[in-house]
């Protein structure tokens, strides 16, 4: 281990990541001369958090780099696709499969469902987020509640899953955008005073970085966003909001009233409210003016997609463990509603969606024996393919 007490990448592929009963199981496969043998193991969730109806598939790009070389085919549906965990008939939907002999990926099994379970997770709480935020935007800030080692991971997750902007500086890079953030408390303390932090601000740092003022260190909103247009001018681009509930404010009436004495000022200027923000307190705070949202714990520290693995098939014999579905698959979707329906891989008959609407099959092939047939698109296009389906899926959790 190094300093910091993480795994680097040779340990993950080397297996060292791996839930130890992995590797006693290959200790009883050398010794008994088993698991050669050719299977599909698929990857399924049998529910998602918070009771979603749909979640952002993730990390595809991960399991790619860990199992490319190896004598395996991987079979997958798009990275950045919104799925649904059972089709129109109660089937597990699977995501993903690999197919081949068992022991060149058993001890793989660990990292593998960590590489989809976090980020699948991420995706789809900003994804959530994003859908209720609509055309204002979101600002991913929740890498300092993490483990910095997987800061650029949680952030590429989030940018996938709709969100506008990013702060961490590698991820930012990761990602090919510029990352985006405020200020910071701090600023105003060491100046001493808003006003000086916000002349500091506006001279220090180059015209590409949007002027945005926290207005809430010591003094009324209001007053520290006068302040700040004082400071900045025509520069200021937004205040940020972020008072904490410890101090019992009713966020939204602060904005009301900060929106309305902004206009009675003639401070242009957009309103970006942070602290405790998801997918359930941004309609109301929309309405109320916010016009942009510093999102952070919720997406960041969102609730994993608890994928399993399963095989259920071998050596071409359907095989599956109780609650499981046999059978190698290929799974097909709605074009229209995004329903999916399930069917076994050499079934010819394309089902018809419950709307009517033809179904396509969804799965694409990623490795042939170890080699990529296709990569992943940059990250920018998996935002826009998850954005264009966030359209045709509802915010379900709003209507409970």
């Amino acid at each position: 281990m190094n300093g910091f007490h993480t795994a680097s990448e040779e340990d993950i592929r080397r297996g060292r990541t791996t839930d130890v009963y992995f590797e006693n199981t290959m200790k009883i496969f050398d010794a008994k001369g088993v698991g050669n043998e050719e299977v599909v193991a698929e990857f399924t969730t049998t529910s998602l958090p918070e009771d979603g109806e749909w979640a952002v598939f993730t990390g595809l790009d991960d399991v790619i780099s860990l199992l490319e070389g190896k004598p395996l085919d991987l079979y997958s549906i798009p990275e950045g696709t919104i799925f649904r965990p059972r089709d129109a008939n109660g089937v597990l939907t699977p995501v993903m499969f690999i197919e081949g002999p068992y022991r060149e990926f058993c001890i793989y099994e660990t990292p593998l469902l960590g590489f989809i379970c976090h980020p699948s997770g991420i995706a789809t709480k900003a994804a959530r987020v994003k859908k209720v935020a609509g055309d204002a935007s979101v600002m991913s800030f929740g890498i300092r509640r993490m483990h910095p080692v997987i800061a650029p991971s949680i952030d590429r997750s989030a940018y996938i899953g709709g969100c506008d902007t990013i702060s961490c500086i590698a991820g930012a890079e990761d990602v090919g955008v510029e990352p985006t953030g405020t200020m910071p408390h701090s600023l105003t303390i060491v100046f001493g005073s808003p006003e000086e932090a916000f002349k500091a601000y506006d001279e220090v740092l180059p015209e590409s970085v949007r002027r945005i003022a926290l207005v809430d260190t010591y003094h009324d909103e209001t007053l520290e966003t006068l302040m700040a247009s004082d400071a900045m001018g025509e520069n200021l681009y937004g205040v940020r909001v972020d008072t904490p509930s410890s101090r019992r404010g009713d966020l939204i009436k602060i904005v009301q009233e900060l929106r309305w004495e902004m206009k009675v000022q003639g401070i242009d200027a957009t309103i970006i409210a942070s602290g405790g923000m998801n997918e359930y307190n941004i309609p109301g705070l929309k309405e109320a003016g916010v016009t942009a949202f510093g999102v952070g714990t919720s997406v960041s520290n969102a609730r994993t997609v608890n994928f399993a693995m399963d095989i259920v098939e071998m050596e071409g014999k359907p095989v599956a463990k109780r609650g499981k579905f046999s059978g190698k698959k290929m799974v097909y979707r709605c074009t229209d509603c995004l329903e999916y329906k399930n069917v076994l891989w050499d079934t010819e008959t394309v089902p018809l969606c419950d709307c009517g609407e033809e179904m396509i099959p969804i799965f694409e092939r990623y490795l042939k024996d170890g080699v990529p047939t296709k990569r992943t698109p940059p990250a920018s296009e998996l935002r826009e393919r998850v954005l264009e389906q966030l359209e045709r899926v509802d915010a379900h959790w709003l209507e409970e």
